[in-house]
Formats: structure tokens, C-alpha cells, sequence
């Protein structure tokens, strides 16, 4: 099996998320640099329309969305509760809500100098411009309601409560080892403490401590690879069967469109060729790379016939 490729870029907190899950699972794995906005050439190629990053593959194999590329890993790593889908109801319904009204309260909780200095010394000048272009092009035609910064910062404070609390117990959110759920409050208060130097974590002691212990397992053994290999690793390879039992899905074989339900949600168009009750699974035919799978989660994504 070829080793997981992630297209990340240092300050995406989704690629934290799993950078840090990489690192708790000790894996290596080859760590290839993308654009913060748009154009991404390398991506559209991979994956179509989908825009989120992070994404990863395995040869010809394109995983979109954290929950699947966390399956992935859990899968590499022999670490199950990685996988959401593995984890106790009450995780998964964790994750349901700090993966997005946790994590745009922290991004709207994060304007700080210490934000803006980083920000302005990881692109160029122009860059920034279109960059904040582009994500206030993205939140216009969200499906999802913005935050007031009060509004945001409170709820804040109560989630930074309610994870001290569930730290007193255990230290891990749901039991004695890290779950898919560890990781889904991490990445957002990565960004809000270790990049924008929030005051907010101030005093929580528990939470400071469990996010450290996150911090100090690193990203496991990341190998840098260009873009264009990448795409030659997706040249090379052949996409891995599909698993007995998902082509039973009503439009098995059809022309579809998955797309993201909440917020960047451009599509990308395939033939189902397979679907569960947690993953969709599209073929898509690249001019230059041949054929590709590509993988999204069954929720939070809009699946349509054409």
C-alpha cells in the first residue's frame, strides 16, 4: 500500500487536526504543500470541485473531509477509535458540533495581533487580499450563521468549561485513550491559542495540559514531497477495489454531484461507485491522471443525481 499523501498548508487548522492525529498514531506519511484559496490546480485535479483542505490520498485513492482521511489513518495505524464512526454515540455527537459551531466560534473568537503578524508573514501582500476575498466570498453563500465575536467568545468560555470538566475524570475526552473526538476540540483551540495567543485558555489548567500532551506526540514522520509528485503517484496507481456490499445504493453507477452541505460547497461530479452508511465513493476519469476514487463521508455532504 502506498504511503498517505496530505495536501495541507502549515496554518489550516483542519490539517492540524489531522497532523496532530498522525502524530498520536505515530505513522509516516508525505506532506505536500498547498495554496490557502484557491486556484489549486493539484487539488482540482485530485478531487474536482471539492475546495476544503486538507486532502489526502493513497495512490489513486482521494480522501475528502478529516472524518474520512481519520478513517484512513485509523485503518494505517490500527487505532479505531480514530474513526468516528467507531467511536460511542456520545463522541460522535461531540464531534457533531464542535467540528462547526465549536470551531467558527474560535475562529471568530481569534483576532489578535500575534493572528495577524503570522498571517502576514506566511503569504505576500496580494496573497492576503485575495485570501480574505475568498472567505468572505465562502461565508456569503454558507448555509451555516455567522457568530457575533461576544456571542462567540461565550461560547467559547463554555466550551473550554465543559472540557474541564470532562478532564477531571480521565486524560482523554471520552476514557483513557485519544479518540476521533480529542482531536475534532483540539484543532480549533490550537489555532486560537498556539497561533492567535488568545487569552482565552488562561486558567484552564486541565485543558492546557491535555492539548500539550496532544502537541508533544508531533506529526508522526512527515516526508516532504512537490505537488507534482503527487500527481505522478496518482498517474502511477490504480484506485483499490470497492468493498463488497457498496454498490447497493439506488444510483450504483449513475452520474452524481457531492458537495459539502454547510460552507464551501462546490461539487464534485462522478459516477457512484460506491456507497455505506458512512462513505460515498466517486469515479472520476482525469484526462492526465486516469482514474480516480474519491471519497467523501455520507454526512453533512448533499448527494444528487444528474
Amino acid at each position: 500500500m502506498s504511503t498517505l499523501i496530505l495536501h495541507n498548508y502549515p496554518m489550516s487548522p483542519f490539517s492540524e487536526k489531522t497532523r496532530a492525529m498522525l502524530g498520536v498514531a505515530d505513522l509516516s506519511w508525505r506532506s505536500a504543500p498547498t495554496r490557502e484559496m484557491p486556484p489549486r490546480p493539484v487539488l482540482a485535479a485530485l478531487a474536482g470541485g471539492y475546495r476544503k483542505v486538507p486532502l489526502a490520498q493513497i495512490g489513486a485513492d482521494i480522501f475528502c473531509d478529516t472524518r474520512i482521511i481519520a478513517a484512513e489513518i485509523a485503518a494505517l495505524s490500527g487505532r479505531p477509535l480514530l474513526d468516528l464512526a467507531q467511536c460511542p454515540q456520545a463522541a460522535r455527537d461531540f464531534v457533531r458540533e464542535v467540528d462547526l459551531q465549536v470551531f467558527l466560534a474560535c475562529l471568530m473568537s481569534s483576532g489578535s495581533l500575534a493572528l495577524a503578524r503570522r498571517f502576514w508573514s506566511s503569504m505576500p501582500v496580494a496573497d492576503m487580499a485575495r485570501f480574505l476575498a475568498d472567505r468572505v466570498a465562502v461565508g456569503r453563500r454558507a448555509r451555516v450563521r455567522g457568530v457575533e465575536p461576544l456571542a462567540a467568545k461565550a461560547r467559547v468560555r463554555s466550551h473550554l468549561a465543559d472540557l474541564e470538566a470532562r478532564l477531571t475524570q480521565h486524560d482523554w475526552l471520552f476514557g483513557d485513550q485519544p479518540c476521533h473526538a480529542d482531536f475534532s476540540a483540539y484543532h480549533s483551540l490550537w489555532f486560537l491559542r498556539d497561533l492567535a495567543e488568545s487569552p482565552l485558555l488562561r486558567g484552564h489548567d486541565r485543558v492546557n495540559a491535555w492539548m500539550d500532551r496532544i502537541r508533544a506526540a508531533g506529526h508522526g514522520r512527515p516526508e516532504a514531497i512537490t505537488p507534482a509528485q503527487a500527481l505522478e503517484v496518482a498517474r502511477e496507481a490504480l484506485p483499490r477495489a470497492v468493498p463488497a456490499g457498496m454498490q447497493d445504493d439506488p444510483l450504483s453507477g449513475r452520474e452524481v454531484s457531492v458537495a459539502p452541505a454547510d460552507y464551501a460547497r462546490e461539487a464534485t461530479t462522478g459516477r457512484l461507485v460506491g456507497a455505506s452508511a458512512q462513505r460515498l465513493i466517486l469515479a472520476r476519469e482525469d484526462a492526465a491522471l486516469g482514474l480516480l476514487h474519491v471519497h467523501f463521508p455520507r454526512e453533512g455532504y448533499v448527494l444528487r443525481a444528474l
